[in-house]
């Protein structure tokens, strides 16, 4: 295992702060500038404060389904895709025949990889279903819980993908069991979680900031839940109690704002800027009204601070993208 590239220093280009960077407009007031046949009590979408949320296993997930939340998850997608340098996985799979997306989301990820293994058979679950009807005829989505009994086929999975289910996994150890039985001997699984945390390496954003805090009440409320969102730190205990080997784990810094001075670096902190300060109310509303007690004038109010905090350009903050794979033995039982 290696988190060599969590603690390679991201140099800082001092034009940000000086105001001449060609990147200012990221730190506006508005950054939005910048930028298959379902049953109808599964589309009939829940609407809470003025936001749009799943109604299959209504509550389970925090955070809204609708057409803005949905281009936030696009546009995290292509955040993922820069850090990674385009790559859609790191395991070392070469022609699969049947993949698995585990909670697709908008199915970008399963509808790009459809595209990379045209002979391949991709499928993408989710409890929202919320993926576009014109895919490759490769892909299909279905409407499933995978909290719930897998009905998959044992060992018939050549690869199984999942990105970003933290806060929505109820128990991290039988979601690994259930992958390890799904998986034929020799395939592989690859977890890709990012971390909850604003991180600095200068100490530029104070302790008592309200960022700080932000992530300290998504962590509590999901917590609450029963479905935490520190999962990142775990993923390799998880696959080596259900039976992978062979596991292998990188750590990646996913800049927030285009402080770095590394033109790679500067691009991914802008995309990653606008991604955050357009998540930011989704990813705060209902956890703070439904779980932690808060008014709905309370979250407003959090939101819009947490979205100027985010646009600080003194702050040069990142979070963490962990990316985690692991196989199956090829002499694992079948049975």
């Amino acid at each position: 295992m290696s988190n060599e590239d969590s603690r390679h220093y991201i140099e800082i280009d001092d034009d940000i702060t000086a105001g001449t960077s060609e990147y200012d407009s990221l730190y506006g007031a508005d950054s939005a500038s910048a930028t298959t046949s379902l049953i109808d009590s599964v589309k009939a979408y829940k609407y809470e404060n003025g936001r749009r949320y799943h109604a299959y296993k209504e509550g389970q997930w925090l955070v809204p389904n609708d057409e803005f939340q949905q281009d936030q998850m696009d546009l995290f997608h292509h955040v993922f895709l820069l850090r990674l340098r385009g790559k859609l996985f790191l395991a070392p799979i070469e022609s699969p025949k049947k993949i698995l997306d585990v909670g697709t989301g908008t199915g970008i990820w399963a509808i790009q990889m459809a595209e990379e293994f045209p002979e391949a058979e991709v499928v993408g679950n989710d409890i929202s279903p919320i993926q576009p009807s014109w895919v490759p005829p490769n892909v299909s989505f279905e409407v499933d819980d995978f909290n719930d009994p897998w009905l998959q086929t044992p060992n018939s999975y050549d690869f199984i993908h999942e990105r970003d289910c933290h806060a929505a996994v109820k128990d991290w150890g039988k979601l690994a069991q259930d992958i390890f039985k799904t998986l034929k001997p020799g395939a592989y699984w690859e977890s890709q979680e990012h971390t909850v945390e604003i991180t600095t390496d200068d100490g530029s954003v104070p302790e008592d900031n309200i960022l700080k805090q932000w992530c300290v009440n998504l962590i509590q409320a999901t917590e609450i839940l029963g479905q935490t969102c520190v999962v990142a730190p775990h993923i390799v205990g998880h696959m080596n109690k259900a039976g992978f080997v062979n596991i292998k784990q990188e750590y990646f810094k996913l800049p927030i704002g285009s402080w770095p001075k590394d033109p790679v670096e500067k691009e991914i902190g802008a995309f990653n800027l606008i991604n955050m300060v357009n998540a930011a109310e989704g990813f705060t509303t209902a956890a703070y009204t439904r779980i932690l007690g808060k008014t709905i004038e309370e979250s407003t109010q959090a939101v819009v601070d947490i979205k100027k905090n985010l646009q600080n350009k003194d702050f040069h903050m990142y979070f963490n993208f962990v990316v985690t794979y692991g196989q199956k033995p090829l002499d694992a039982p079948t049975e």
